[in-house]
């Protein structure tokens, strides 16, 4: 049997070689950094997914080798094959510059702005778009499009206000469960995601449709209000799971694990395995292993999206090497301070409280003692 026979494909300048099949997305991301366009509904793991949001698009100035005339429109990246001697415009196109500014302009047109209580904030793909893409202003004066509060469950919360319509949980749903109880109701701006009948969706690897969503439309009702994600240390971490791979990153701060999620990969991707499957994990692993005994802990998770988080620098540096340094050598001679106990000085925080542990939300009566 024949190799297949590669494609030659030009990015930005760059020349790279592709199997017959792959998208101008899948290319580019194959270079890797600024030349791959961002895209917010494409899936790689999930079939059918891309073509929702636009923000992929990029400008092809050669066709083919055989047909070297340019298109004459911008195309979607993720839902266009490349061709032998294609060559294609992402960041050097002023084109696609000023389409991708006004694709995000719409995508946070009926947005709120509530990412200082987002849980998603600091891991937002729509949050580095717009601080990427998009622009200073908006032109919009309409008032924003409200929904009616669909209750998922007692693990997930749905924000449809925050939602763009990427269609990945359906997807995920649809591909990962034995029956869909979710998706698109109604058309045009009326279109929400949402169950027919209030369901609760149950299915033990729904919660997969939290680690998919690239906004804060779907977010853990375990970790709500609880941390911020930058604050929390990554690491990689498995257990014996019978219902799925069990390789997962927990999300820590000191000894207390505070969510668990699906490893991804560099283009927030759930990661695939050896054998080429995905690793998908079940709502056992996600939302009731909340213990650090309940885990096998492999070291610090390396976050390599340019994310708030990545900032700490946590692989190499924190939990794996013991200091030797004493305190005045590092601190310019200076003994250390008595560091004060804010529980008896303030009796703000309840120190018999663990926020990771409570089974809802943080409240009032979690931080004060009750004295009048």
């Amino acid at each position: 049997m024949s190799e297949q026979p590669l494609l030659t494909v030009t990015i930005d300048n760059i020349t790279v070689q592709v199997p017959a099949g792959t998208s101008i997305l899948q290319a580019a991301r194959k270079i890797g950094g600024d030349v791959a366009p961002p895209a917010m509904c494409v899936y790689s793991k999930l079939e059918g997914s891309g073509g929702k949001c636009r923000t992929c698009l990029v400008e092809v100035s050669k066709g083919s080798e055989k047909d070297p005339r340019p298109m004459p429109k911008l195309v979607a990246s993720c839902r266009t094959n490349v061709m032998d001697g294609m060559e294609v415009k992402n960041i050097t196109s002023p084109r696609v510059t000023d389409a991708r500014a006004g694709v995000v302009e719409f995508l946070l047109i009926n947005h709120p702005l509530d990412c200082p209580i987002c849980d998603q904030a600091g891991e937002c793909h729509l949050q580095d778009l717009s601080y990427e893409h998009g622009k200073e202003g908006t032109r919009y004066e309409f008032q924003r499009r409200t929904f009616k509060q669909h209750d998922l469950g007692p693990y997930i919360q749905l924000h449809m206000t925050r939602c763009i319509l990427c269609y990945r949980c359906v997807y995920t749903a649809d591909q990962l469960t034995n029956k869909r109880e979710h998706g698109i109701l109604d058309r045009g701006d009326h279109s929400e995601i949402a169950t027919l009948i209030e369901k609760s969706l149950e299915n033990n690897f729904i919660g997969n449709v939290i680690d998919v969503c690239p906004v804060g439309a779907l977010t853990d009702k375990t970790f709500r209000f609880k941390n911020r994600v930058w604050f929390l240390k990554p690491e990689n971490a498995h257990r014996e799971c019978p219902d799925c791979c069990g390789k997962v990153t927990l999300w820590n701060r000191g000894d207390e694990v505070f969510r668990v999620t699906a490893r991804k990969d560099e283009w927030g991707e759930v990661e695939s395995l050896a054998d080429g499957s995905t690793a998908w994990i079940c709502n056992t692993c996600r939302f009731e292993k909340k213990k650090s005994s309940d885990w096998v802990i492999e070291g610090p998770r390396k976050i390599s999206r340019h994310s708030v988080i990545s900032q700490g620098h946590y692989e190499g540096k924190v939990g794996t090497t013991v200091p030797t340094e004493i305190f005045s050598a590092v601190h310019g001679g200076r003994n250390p301070k008595l560091l004060m106990d804010i529980h008896s000085v303030s009796e703000v925080n309840r120190p018999e409280i663990q926020l990771s542990q409570i089974a809802g939300p943080s409240t009032g009566n979690d931080f004060t003692t009750g004295k009048d």
